[in-house]
């Protein structure tokens, strides 16, 4: 905890010193030299890594508490077992350690490591370059933790898992009744009417595939369900975060940037007063006051690492600083006493028109994942470099199924 709280004093005095380079450039009515930019960017750069090292020690204390409660009560974890994990459910075969076994001996080994009644277990499918292989429910749970803790609007949004990549019906709101009455005893008051629209979540094919080197495979001291799982997880999120931020909603995820009547419209945009080529600190108070009081506790920004470089330096009508460090143990930065985070794929254009943010309660944004995840083992393909191949696929879909529980930020 010392170390934890010695990085918060050293990005708090950080913080101060940026804030001193800009005030002291706004009391001599000028803008930063070139040579404070630089020397501001350095700092913030360091505030950055800092917050980033601060989460990674909080959540390796979090999973040392876990382990130490987990010493404690070893008759609710068995050898072998995974958190959070049944495998031993025997009413799914997948879940079971007799399959994780035979899967991770045809992954390392290829069709010759399992018998055929072993490799017809595992197949979903037929395909004459090797198969589909349906990973153990271990193995997808566990990736998709990886790719939960990687994209940002996944660690938000409410996640629906499907059996199969079936479609998923999403109620939506299009015409609301007026509000209750006060009525007398015998009275139930004027007749309402709630109109519904049919929006469908039908997870949609995504592949990735990873080289591994054959020595890496064939080596025990490496982890190679672990190796495989990390790389096609972080494979997956990169994709998987572009579309929650700018999809179509073509055959992928509809975007929360991407303007659309079926999912947010251009009726939640504000620009307040940005120009084209700078972002004033009325428009995100405009942005803040356009979202109704019911989604503000859960309320999040999402912004580019670019656009939060130029929040930092913004101030109020009452001049004070509307980006506001975390200071106190597990307090996130703020931004108008709302948490934010960043993706590296949200917009960072500052220009006329474009979006630059977002905010809103992300619980409104929702994914349906279908649970039958595939791999496929390409080992002739890359015989000649002495690597194997493999090819994750799984399916999912996403979309913002309440548009008033957003709004857009974008440039005059």
């Amino acid at each position: 905890m010392k170390k934890i709280r010695d990085m918060r004093q050293k990005r708090a005095s950080l913080i101060q010193e940026a804030r001193q380079l800009i005030d002291g450039a706004e009391q001599e009515n000028r803008s930063m030299t070139a040579e404070e930019e630089e020397q501001y960017d350095r700092i913030m750069q360091e505030v950055d890594q800092l917050k980033k090292d601060i989460d990674r020690e909080e959540r390796q204390l979090e999973l040392e508490r876990e382990l130490e409660q987990r010493e404690k009560e070893p008759e609710r974890n068995p050898p072998g077992a995974i958190p959070g994990v049944d495998t031993e459910n025997r009413d799914d075969p997948r879940a079971t350690q007799e399959y994780r076994d035979v899967f991770m001996r045809y992954v390392m080994g290829g069709r010759e490591a399992v018998s055929s009644d072993e490799l017809r277990s595992l197949m979903a499918g037929n395909d004459t370059k090797g198969g589909y292989i349906v990973a153990p429910k271990q193995f997808v749970n566990e990736l998709l933790k990886k790719v939960d803790d990687s994209v940002v609007v996944r660690q938000l949004a409410r996640i629906i898992q499907l059996k199969s990549a079936k479609s998923l019906g999403v109620p939506t709101l299009e015409e609301d009744m007026n509000d209750a009455e006060w009525t007398s005893e015998l009275r139930v008051g004027n007749e309402g009417s709630i109109g519904f629209g049919q929006r469908e979540l039908t997870p949609h094919p995504l592949a990735k595939w990873v080289k591994i080197s054959n020595k890496l495979l064939s080596t025990s001291a490496i982890n190679v369900e672990d190796l495989i799982n990390a790389r096609l997880a972080y494979k997956f999120a990169v994709t998987m975060e572009k579309a929650y931020m700018t999809g179509d909603g073509d055959k992928k995820p509809l975007g929360l940037f991407t303007a659309s009547r079926d999912g947010i419209d251009t009726d939640r945009d504000v620009s307040g007063g940005n120009t084209a080529t700078a972002i004033k600190a009325d428009s995100l108070i405009e942005a803040k006051y356009s979202l109704k009081p019911q989604y503000q506790p859960r309320a999040k920004w999402i912004f580019h690492r670019d656009i939060i470089k130029e929040i930092r330096k913004l101030k109020d009508n009452n001049g004070q600083y509307i980006w506001q460090a975390g200071i106190t143990n597990g307090a996130p930065d703020r931004i108008l006493e709302i948490p934010y985070l960043m993706s590296e794929y949200a917009p960072n254009e500052i220009a006329g028109g474009k979006y630059i943010g977002i905010l809103g309660d992300f619980q409104f944004y929702w994914i349906a994942d279908a649970l039958d995840f595939q791999m496929q083992r390409l080992l002739e393909l890359f015989a000649t470099s002495n690597q194997t191949g493999f090819i994750g696929r799984m399916e999912s879909d996403g979309m913002p199924v309440m548009p008033e529980a957003f709004v857009r930020l974008k440039m005059g």
